[in-house]
């Protein structure tokens, strides 16, 4: 696997590690079968219904179709770019500007794999993606996205995140929706905004925070926000 560094608008790099090739094949192959397990089961119901017209037959199969044509692109915008087999694989899809992928980039994605998978039976999403120094597909350069892998890498000794008092006192409950991984993000991204002065990168971040924790913000500055944050995530893991 290889280190995707994710450049901010700020000029704020964020390291994170491109998913390989074969979990990007394997998290293909599961959607794939998840299509397939679909659209024979619509056939066996399909099946057992009357006989009709063939132009009834046609309009009906043409709306079970829908959602095994639209999979990707419906699953990646309402999962926040990801399918089932990403997952499953515990990949994403991210832009490389440091933004959230939006439906327009993951329609696009959508769009070009009928030519990066479809038409050339994959050999061009494996031969970009194996020599693309971004891990990119045809689809991915198009929209200015990569896939990531969310898998945690993390040692022992980088599970500290914060040091804490023995009297300690969390204030934010609801951190336990984030992940390690989603605290090492954290945590990498407040670190070097803060060292850049990057105060808009802060503000997106706490945003994003608030969005994911679904609790708004306590304090009066970012920082101590997301100080508190990640204190409060460190307390709960020790103590859970």
């Amino acid at each position: 696997m290889s280190e995707l560094q994710i450049n901010t608008t700020q000029n704020v790099n964020i390291n994170f590690t491109a998913a390989g090739l074969g979990e990007r094949i394997l998290a293909f192959l599961i959607d794939a079968a998840i299509i397939t397990i679909y659209l024979v089961v619509c056939g066996q119901i399909m099946g057992n219904i009357p006989e009709m017209d063939q132009w009834s037959e046609i309009a009906i199969w043409t709306i079970i179709s829908i959602p095994a044509v639209f999979y990707t692109l419906l699953l990646e915008s309402f999962l926040d770019g990801q399918t089932l087999g990403k997952k499953a694989l515990k990949i994403r899809v991210v832009k490389i500007d440091g933004y959230q992928a939006s439906f327009a980039d993951y329609l696009i994605r959508w769009f070009f794999r009928n030519v990066d998978i479809w038409v050339t039976f994959g050999l061009l999403a494996i031969i970009t993606l194996a020599s693309s120094k971004k891990s990119q597909r045809v689809g991915d350069m198009a929209a200015g996205t990569s896939v990531i892998t969310l898998k945690d890498k993390l040692k022992i000794s980088h599970t500290i995140l914060m040091e804490l008092k023995d009297d300690y006192q969390p204030t934010y409950p609801s951190v336990i929706r984030l992940s390690d991984n989603d605290a090492r993000i954290i945590k990498e991204t407040f670190v070097t905004a803060k060292r850049a002065a990057d105060h808009a990168t802060l503000l997106k971040l706490k945003t994003k925070i608030e969005e994911v924790i679904q609790a708004k913000s306590k304090h009066r500055d970012t920082h101590t926000f997301i100080q508190t944050v990640l204190k409060d995530y460190n307390y709960y893991t020790q103590h859970m």
